[in-house]
C-alpha cells in the first residue's frame, strides 16, 4: 500500500494526473479511511481541470498534513469552493450571452420548439419565421436537432447552409459530418 501511495504521489508530481488519479483510487478502495489517498484522489480529479490549483493545493496540503489532523477536510473544502468559484464566474458570463441573442432579432430553440407545438409541425412554424427572425442554437444538440429538422422538411439548402457555416466550429465531429450524409441521401430520394 505505501508503495502504491508512492506510485500515486510520483504520478501526480509528474503529470500524469489520469494514473494518479487511478493508483489513489486503488489505494483508497483498499483503505477507505486513509486521509491521504482521499485528498489524492480529489486533487489528482482536481488536476485534470485546473492544474496549477491543483499543484498548490497539494503542496498545502504536504506543509499541514503533518500538523493538522483536519488537513483533509481543508482541503476538500479549498476544493469545493473553487469548483463552486468556477461555477459562478461560468453563470455570470454566460447570461450576458444568453440576454445578447434575446435581443438580435432571435428566437432561442426552446422556445422555437414550443412554436413548433403551437403550429402543429417543423415547416409551418418555421415558415412563419424564417425571414425575419433567426434561431438561437446555444449547444451542439440543439444544432443537430434543427439541422435534422432542416433536413427531414426539405428545408435543403437552408440545411446545407447552416453545415457549411459552423461545421468549422465543430471539427472533425462525426456527428455533425453525418449530417451531410444524411442531407444527400434524403436529396437523392427526391
Amino acid at each position: 500500500m505505501k508503495r502504491l501511495l508512492k506510485r500515486a504521489q510520483m504520478k501526480f508530481l509528474g503529470g500524469s494526473f489520469d494514473e494518479a488519479l487511478r493508483d489513489y483510487g486503488m489505494v483508497l478502495n483498499d483503505n477507505p479511511l486513509l486521509s491521504e489517498a482521499k485528498v489524492g484522489v480529489i486533487l489528482s480529479d482536481l488536476a485534470l481541470e485546473s492544474e496549477d490549483e491543483a499543484k498548490a493545493l497539494f503542496d498545502y496540503y504536504q506543509v499541514i498534513k503533518s500538523s493538522s489532523d483536519n488537513a483533509d477536510e481543508i482541503i476538500d473544502q479549498l476544493v469545493e469552493s473553487i469548483y463552486n468559484s468556477k461555477s459562478k464566474i461560468h453563470e455570470i458570463l454566460l447570461e450576458p450571452l444568453k440576454e445578447q441573442a434575446e435581443y438580435e432579432d432571435g428566437i432561442r430553440y426552446s422556445d422555437f420548439l414550443k412554436h413548433i407545438q403551437s403550429r402543429n409541425g417543423f415547416r409551418e412554424a418555421f415558415e412563419d419565421i424564417m425571414f425575419s427572425t433567426r434561431v438561437i442554437l446555444t449547444s451542439k444538440k440543439e444544432f443537430m436537432s434543427f439541422v435534422t429538422q432542416l433536413i427531414t422538411n426539405d428545408f435543403h439548402s437552408m440545411a446545407l447552409e447552416y453545415l457549411d457555416n459552423t461545421a468549422p466550429l465543430f471539427g472533425n465531429d462525426q456527428e455533425v459530418l453525418a449530417l451531410y450524409t444524411k442531407l444527400k441521401n434524403n436529396e437523392n430520394s427526391l
